[in-house]
């Protein structure tokens, strides 16, 4: 395989360079080195399945035998309806919205997309989005009840997760029940902060540092012009990294019941512009965010700082209770940790933890956050522990909730019902949500780590698949 795998890369860079010299098209060389560019990325990344790498390459050779076929098609079109795009009627009404989707040639659809209900709350999706044209409906399921002692979130919680993962909300209830007959779980939020991340560019590395050292004799200064961005933004506290002739800036934030990344970027806009006036080192260049603050990725930061909302939380399930809600002991429980904590070194991951991502992006979609966050937010860790009696002892810590219950989609009619449903105010209810989602990620940590250790997790999604016909399965007894 290895030795036919080379002769077809052989073939085919030998055929491209035959190509590249044919004086006929004057396009051919630029396209077959875009293309020999990236058949080596590609190659590099498929160096450990040779199988699947001479598939490729077998399927690119096929795609470049024509001449005359352009790897991209023709963009005249689609550049004329472009322009015919920049003429649509603009605004929230139904007329706009029908214009829109019969520029796409997708009229039929109006329908669906803009139901009686959309129609009827048009003025509350405005400045949401940009080329309105409906709304997404999906399935919201009720777990619960969740019973929480948590510094802010008291009391019993039914959590509306929006998904279309059948059996994802009967194995979170199923772990809530654990919950629920344990007494209740403690979740506690440890810490606050949304960080911005400039970097300002000098000729050398010892005008950098001077530019830091006069940033810090001037932080209340650019301290105020921030906050006066906002009644909520506080900047809380400034990091340096040095790199180079490179500064990187972390400006720190607390946001208060916002997720805050909005609220941050122009505050620290703000900060930046007086800076730059003010300076009497000016820098050669600087960028509002150079990638450093976290955002919308996963960073190993996460565990020394904390981007969002920093929660822990943790339950005791008594042997009984494991038993007859779980099928399983703490034994079966924690080996299967360590088996898929080790799974997860050897893999790389951030963390140790089954699925927090199913979990956040249910309670984000339904609570009207901003769903790209799950990307950072579902870092985290998972923990069993057995008791001497039986008892299993589970904890969950996630450095980077970034949530809220003010702006963003909050306000829109579906999230403000499911915040209501939660039972959380909008104004000081993020530190509650906070507690509750990490306490929901238990729940299903519970749910599917037991189902792991049992070998019941593909049963239960044959089971739970069954809903649509005619004598559906109770999510309870499966």
């Amino acid at each position: 395989m290895e030795s036919s795998m080379f002769n077809v890369v052989q073939s085919y860079f030998a055929d491209s360079l035959c190509r590249s010299g044919n004086r006929k098209s004057r396009r051919q060389p630029v396209r077959d080195i875009g293309i020999a560019i990236h058949l080596i990325g590609t190659i590099w990344a498929m160096a450990t399945n040779r199988d699947r790498a001479a598939r490729f390459i077998e399927a690119l050779r096929a795609r470049a035998t024509d001449p005359g076929d352009p790897l991209i098609p023709a963009c005249g079109e689609s550049l004329e309806d472009f322009e015919k795009g920049r003429g649509l009627r603009r605004g929230m009404d139904e007329a706009a919205v029908r214009s829109r989707l019969e520029a796409a040639g997708a009229g039929d659809v109006l329908p669906v997309l803009l139901d009686a209900d959309t129609k009827d709350r048009l003025d509350e999706y405005d400045g949401v989005v940009e080329g309105f044209v409906g709304t997404a409906k999906i399935p919201i399921g009720l777990v619960g009840p969740l019973p929480l002692n948590g510094l802010h979130a008291r009391g019993s919680f039914w959590v509306p997760l929006a998904t279309s993962e059948a059996a994802l909300v009967s194995s979170y209830t199923r772990g809530a029940r654990a919950i629920c007959r344990s007494g209740g779980a403690c979740p506690m939020l440890l810490a606050e902060s949304v960080a911005r991340s400039p970097c300002f560019e000098f000729d050398r590395a010892l005008t950098a540092a001077r530019f830091i050292e006069w940033m810090i004799a001037h932080d209340q200064d650019f301290r105020a012009e921030a906050e006066a961005t906002s009644n909520h933004a506080r900047l809380d506290d400034l990091r340096f990294t040095l790199e180079g002739n490179r500064v990187y800036v972390c400006f720190e934030y607390t946001t208060g019941d916002a997720a805050g990344q909005n609220m941050t970027t122009i505050a620290t806009e703000a900060a930046c512009a007086w800076i730059i006036e003010h300076s009497p080192i000016a820098p050669a260049a600087w960028y509002l965010e150079a990638n450093m603050s976290g955002d919308k990725k996963a960073s190993s930061q996460s565990y020394c700082l904390v981007r969002g909302r920093k929660v822990t939380v943790d339950v005791v399930v008594p042997a009984d209770v494991l038993r007859e809600e779980l099928r399983v002991d703490a034994e079966q429980m924690c080996h299967y940790w360590r088996v898929s904590a080790m799974g997860g070194v050897l893999s790389g991951t951030l963390g140790v933890q089954g699925h927090f991502a199913n979990g956040l992006a249910g309670l984000f979609i339904a609570t009207g956050q901003d769903v790209a966050c799950v990307a950072e937010s579902a870092i985290g860790v998972t923990r069993f522990e057995q008791r001497d009696n039986g008892e299993l002892y589970a904890s969950v810590t996630l450095p980077n909730l970034v949530l809220g219950t003010v702006g963003g989609g909050t306000h829109l009619p579906s999230a403000d019902a499911c915040l209501r449903l939660l039972g959380i105010e909008r104004n000081g209810g993020a530190a509650v949500l906070a507690e509750v989602a990490a306490a929901t990620l238990l729940a299903g940590e519970l749910s599917l780590v037991a189902a792991m250790a049992t070998g019941s997790f593909g049963r239960a999604h044959r089971l739970l698949r069954k809903r649509r016909v005619s004598n559906p399965i109770d999510p309870n007894d499966a």
